[in-house]
């Protein structure tokens, strides 16, 4: 087990959102001293969060649950903080099992298993053309005061 996953996993969080962020902030930190990528938690950010799957899912040792969780994260927190939604435990569609997925107006998007596909499938589930989608469904971002 990796360091990163053994400190995020013993970790307590208060909360599903914390959690959520707490990864993500560590996927930011993975990004940049791993793959010299810079993530922002904007949609330009994307594209690198893209080609950093891309490099992992060559790897034959990857770690598919904690790579799904860590970066899965990340792409959910831009949406959240996109459409100023929130984090909820919820089935996934045709699943038996609840996992984290993004409420936004009653819309629930699965960035973890979004990150899952695009890590097993390659190219037919590239982030691109998910949040290209995601954004045409969704609209403008929300608001913020």
């Amino acid at each position: 087990m990796s360091k990163l996953r053994q400190k995020l996993e013993s970790h307590a969080f208060p909360d599903l959102g914390a959690m959520m962020e707490g990864y993500a902030q560590a996927a930011v930190e993975m990004a940049k001293s791993e793959f010299r990528q810079a993530l922002d938690f904007s949609a330009d950010s994307i594209n690198a969060l893209d080609e950093i799957l891309v490099l992992l899912g060559e790897s034959p040792e990857i770690d598919l649950d904690f790579e799904s969780r860590l970066w899965g994260s990340y792409l959910g927190e831009v949406l959240r903080k996109r459409y100023a939604g929130s984090w909820e435990m919820t089935q996934y569609p045709g699943g038996e099992h609840a996992v984290p997925a993004v409420d936004v107006r009653g819309s629930r998007l699965f960035p973890l298993m979004k990150v899952y596909r695009r890590l097993t499938l390659g190219d037919e589930e590239d982030l691109r053309s998910f949040y290209a989608m995601v954004t045409e469904r969704l609209g403008n971002p929300a608001k913020v005061n």
